[in-house]
């Protein structure tokens, strides 16, 4: 998960600003994410699938779409 998430955040000119305060959690706390230090919860799961438009399926490594 941690490499997609980086990459998708990446691929639509985010920053780790931008995508702490649109989830409403600490910079730290999406760099871990991305490094794969912590998991996100289902609710946070949920607000990144949200917000670059795909699937926990897709963010989980389940599918590759």
């Amino acid at each position: 998960m941690n490499n997609r998430l980086r990459q998708l955040r990446i691929e639509r000119g985010l920053k780790l600003k931008d995508v702490a305060e649109k989830l409403n959690v600490t910079i730290r706390t999406i760099s871990h994410y991305e490094a794969g230090d912590r998991e996100p919860s289902i609710d946070v799961l949920i607000k990144l699938c949200d917000l670059y438009d795909v699937s926990a399926d897709y963010l989980i490594g389940r599918t590759d779409y």
